[in-house]
């Protein structure tokens, strides 16, 4: 949780939500209605790692690297680079030292740094991992610093509230046709609209939308 702090602090200046393991897989309460929506990113967090003796030049080298990541990242059209756990913002120079701790073996640092990559609709995972590795090995390194992609590959989702309008939409729509199965009489009351959208991964790069409402059917006068 290296990053929880700087994720917590400009949480107004957050784009993306990482989908982390704990919200991937089909989610009990989901409904019926979910909104079908292709990732914004592929993302990875990498460790960058010197082991230079001396701390001051292993921190200078573990910086020019950090550098050339992010001139390397401006040069592409679909890779950008982050900080953060569950909420990314971006990496920018002002946050190099930030970044760079000591790590459990002596005369070593690491830096962690999020790589993201945008996604279309016609990528797939292959091709979207591809980029990202072709970016760690394309990205020049100072002295004796590596680049190493340490996890696994999650899902990235640009402010999820957006979606919130379709969705209740969907859920409006849904409902009308399940009361008017029950007939005339019947009349619909949906709860819990309130609560924050959730979603579960549907595919390699894809992602299910839904909020977990709750829909009553009763005849009409009774509360």
């Amino acid at each position: 949780m290296a990053f929880a702090f700087l994720a917590c602090s400009a949480q107004a200046q957050v784009e993306t939500v990482v989908v982390t393991g704990s919200r991937i897989g089909y989610d009990s309460e989901a409904p019926n209605v979910t909104l079908p929506q292709r990732a914004d990113h592929l993302v990875t967090k990498v460790r960058v790692v010197c082991d230079t003796r001396d701390l001051d030049k292993r921190k200078e080298e573990l910086r020019q690297t950090l550098r050339g990541m992010i001139g390397e990242a401006a040069r592409t059209n679909s890779i950008s680079l982050s900080v953060g756990e569950e909420l990314l913002v971006d990496f920018t120079e002002k946050l190099l030292d930030k970044v760079i701790v000591p790590d459990s073996k002596a005369d070593t640092s690491d830096a962690y740094v999020v790589i993201r990559t945008e996604l279309t609709k016609d990528d797939t995972f292959d091709e979207a991992t591809r980029r990202i590795k072709d970016f760690v090995v394309k990205a020049p390194k100072a002295g004796r610093t590596e680049v190493l992609i340490d996890e696994k590959f999650n899902l990235g989702l640009i402010k999820p509230e957006r979606y919130r309008a379709e969705l209740i939409t969907r859920i409006a729509e849904d409902t009308k046709r399940i009361a008017q199965t029950f007939g005339a009489d019947y009349t619909p009351r949906v709860e819990e609209l309130q609560r924050p959208i959730q979603w579960y991964q549907s595919g390699p790069l894809d992602l299910a939308l839904y909020i977990p409402y709750g829909v009553i059917i009763a005849p009409r006068g009774v509360p």
